[in-house]
């Protein structure tokens, strides 16, 4: 995932760029870079590695040189971006939240007409380049857009920067999310609308799915309308999103604690406690704990001054060690009592196991797991979440395969409720973990828990039925 923010003001907008990429951290933990124009200094650009440290840390000594009205940012977890560029269009700087399921097709369609490329990504394309190349095909700006739209498969949000403006565009079925905000001075447009309340900005649009809107510091001017259809990803409020953000005026926090609360409905265990795994865990304990009157409670602390992300080290192994570094379990609370554990998902279960581990040899006496949205069935082909090497990487693939003995089996039925294959998966992953009891939110409950119809809400990861 990546995340991004913009601003265009009527006085220098540094800071205000500054701050809220900062507020998209969580989002991306490999690039992340910054962009400005002013009419003394020109287009200014910085990119840096966050594998070593932090977005505030990187560039904090590179914002005392910049200067602009206008700028964008961008944290990612692949490429280096924003890009810049000089086209027919002028020069302009480009970010992009995507996954192009067909770059090496449309890298190969742009090198046969003896284009070229010079910047990398983990020794590939540059996604975020062809994304410029593909703009630059355009007439103009909207035109170029259209022509992302057109050819990616997958999914692209962007802003771009010019000289005078600022275009946001939102990806054509609105799988990730832009939001305009507003204050006295100017305008931004950002992934995270928890970047808003601090920055004095506050909720101005929703963008739709594929449309496109030039902004400036008085006001913004749509380009492009947006379509009907939705397939925005569902993870965003079970997940990725960040507790006080709103996507389609939905809050994620909120979503949580109705997660939480379709799952005691229908929950009879009995406990001494209710506790999240941290952090995203940690709503949907709540809304579990207030529905069945039962304490909710910190059986494990985050550890993050020294410990900050389980996933900047390069080999597993290191990953696997700071995981389990980061989170302190509590004897005091865990010893000789039952417990029921709310996590956002599964998805291949390392990192949970190690946790039940921990748990039990704490003398915990009943670890009851409980999880937010459906089993992972089906690998994400639009937002990078449950990418993997292998299908057999996500403990659904790897406990169909121990039950019935094969790779590659369909996992139509194996992701229907109503199916006895279905209770055989989950029961051999809970046997896998090491847990006194497994349950799964049902599909329906999860989608009526975020709000939108069904078929508004991209949900391939659990049912396969999302579309490009």
């Amino acid at each position: 995932m990546s995340g991004f923010f913009g601003c265009i003001s009527k006085k220098d907008c540094v800071l205000d760029v500054f701050y809220g990429t900062d507020y998209h951290s969580h989002l991306g933990t490999k690039r992340a870079g910054l962009a400005f124009f002013s009419e003394e200094k020109g287009f200014q650009r910085a990119i840096h590695s966050l594998e070593d440290g932090y977005f505030r840390n990187k560039f904090e000594n590179d914002i005392s040189g910049f200067t602009g009205n206008i700028g964008i940012g961008v944290i990612s977890d692949t490429e280096a971006q924003p890009i810049m560029v000089t086209s027919h269009l002028g020069r302009f700087a480009v970010a992009t939240v995507s996954r192009i399921v067909n770059i090496d097709e449309l890298a190969n369609q742009l090198l046969s007409q003896y284009k070229t490329f010079s910047e990398t990504s983990q020794g590939s394309i540059n996604p975020t380049e062809l994304v410029a190349m593909l703009i630059a095909e355009g007439k103009d700006f909207k035109s170029g857009i259209e022509n992302v739209y057109g050819r990616v498969k997958g999914s692209c949000s962007m802003l771009i920067l010019t000289e005078n403006k600022l275009i946001a565009a939102r990806d054509k079925l609105g799988r990730t999310p832009i939001i305009i905000g507003k204050k006295e001075d100017g305008y931004s447009a950002t992934f995270e609308t928890c970047a808003f309340p601090n920055l004095n900005f506050e909720i101005e649009k929703y963008l739709g799915p594929g449309e496109i809107v030039e902004i400036n510091a008085n006001g913004y001017n749509q380009l492009r309308k947006p379509n009907d259809k939705m397939q925005i990803c569902s993870f965003l409020w079970v997940y990725y999103g960040y507790p006080p953000s709103f996507y389609e005026n939905i809050n994620v926090d909120e979503t949580r604690y109705r997660c939480g609360e379709a799952l005691a409905k229908k929950d009879d265990v009995e406990a001494d406690f209710v506790a999240g795994i941290p952090d995203s865990g940690v709503g949907h304990a709540m809304g579990y704990g207030n529905e069945k009157k039962i304490p909710h409670q910190r059986p494990y602390s985050k550890y993050t001054p020294t410990w900050p992300r389980s996933f900047m080290p390069q080999s597993q192994q290191m990953r696997d060690l700071v995981a389990k570094m980061k989170l302190i379990p509590n004897s005091s609370i865990i010893k000789d009592k039952r417990g029921i554990f709310l996590d956002d998902s599964i998805v291949r279960g390392t990192q949970l196991k190690d946790n039940v581990r921990d748990l039990h040899q704490a003398g915990i006496k009943e670890v009851h797991m409980r999880i937010a949205c459906p089993p992972l069935t089906y690998p994400c082909e639009f937002l990078n979440f449950s990418r993997s090497r292998s299908n057999l990487d996500l403990a659904t693939h790897n406990a169909v395969k121990q039950i019935e003995g094969k790779e590659n089996v369909d996992m139509k039925d194996y992701s229907d409720t109503g199916n006895g294959k279905y209770a055989k998966m989950v029961d051999k992953i809970r046997e896998n973990l090491d847990l006194t009891s497994l349950k799964f939110q049902k599909l329906d409950d999860l989608v009526k828990a975020i709000g939108l119809p069904k078929e508004k809400l991209c949900t391939h990861c659990w049912d396969g039925s999302s579309y490009f």
